[in-house]
């Protein structure tokens, strides 16, 4: 017994440690999110001058109330609801309709086809050929563009392939097929329930990469009615910029609305990362599970 006192304290004190340092990166990954928080409701000059840390200072709304005066923010957030539940459902259908062939062994040009994608990754036509490709098969001004050009995320897609190669066995792959099952059932009744914890992973992923897109909807969406909400929130950005530097020959207007233009810059950043914030505490429990699994070398 007296052997192992030494190994118990060690234990305690490696414990302790552990939970400072876990303690420690905690505060420095969940600090600057309360501190845009804290901005958004202070005076933005006692921000920049330092004098807000832990509370708001001068308590006020007027950034929220300056963004969600906007008649477009609400339209702005159905059009990102919709844009991003769309897109994610059809970004991981992509993904497993790609990743799950490329993942069988028996696969025919299964190494051309998987370098194929990889070329991909590293080369592409840019901008202008995405534009003159996106325009000439007719979906400019339609929800579509924003799904269609980027329709696979071949990192993403290499990370599932992974997954299904490390963690699926393929032995009760052959066993399902032995049973019966057709190609189709054995992917519906078993593949897709076993790969629930890389599914939420691909679903966090498509979900922020969707929410947070506003260039593809600037370049390739026209009119107000279909601008997802980070493109409105720039563009009440923009006016409210426009709208201070206008009234800088006023005297005391400049410095009025500058102040309510930082404080739209704060509240945007909470207004924009609210959703994804709620979202993610309920898909975590798969995520790092899944992450892990399909990052293992295949």
């Amino acid at each position: 017994m007296e052997s192992r006192k030494p190994h118990s304290m060690s234990d305690k004190a490696s414990d302790v440690v552990l939970v400072v340092i876990t303690a420690a990166v905690m505060f420095i990954v969940a600090y600057p999110l309360y501190y845009v928080l804290v901005a958004s409701f202070s005076n933005p000059y006692d921000v920049y001058a330092g004098k807000t840390f832990l509370f708001p200072s001068e308590f006020s709304f007027k950034g929220y109330a300056a963004v969600f005066a906007d008649d477009n923010i609400f339209t702005g957030y159905i059009n990102s609801i919709k844009y991003t539940v769309i897109g994610t459902i059809f970004s991981v259908v992509m993904l497993y309709i790609t990743a799950y062939p490329l993942s069988q062994r028996n696969l025919p040009g299964r190494k051309w086809l998987s370098l194929f994608f990889i070329f991909t990754m590293y080369f592409g036509g840019g901008l202008v050929p995405t534009y003159l490709v996106v325009k000439e098969t007719g979906l400019i001004n339609s929800m579509w563009a924003l799904f269609l050009p980027g329709g696979v995320g071949v990192g993403n897609m290499i990370i599932v392939r992974n997954y299904f190669q490390n963690s699926i066995p393929h032995d009760l792959i052959e066993a399902s097929e032995i049973d019966g099952c057709s190609k189709m059932r054995t992917f519906l009744s078993i593949i897709i329930p076993l790969s629930k914890p890389i599914m939420a992973v691909m679903v966090v992923f498509s979900m922020v990469a969707y929410w947070n897109d506003w260039f593809t909807a600037l370049i390739y969406l026209t009119g107000t009615d279909k601008a997802p909400l980070p493109l409105v929130l720039r563009n009440v950005l923009i006016k409210s910029s426009a709208s201070a530097s206008q009234a800088s020959t006023i005297s005391g207007g400049y410095a009025e609305l500058n102040q309510l233009t930082e404080m739209i810059k704060f509240s945007s950043i909470v207004v924009a990362a609210a959703p994804m914030l709620i979202v993610y505490p309920f898909v975590q429990k798969y995520f790092e599970k899944g992450f892990m699994a399909g990052a293992v070398k295949g």
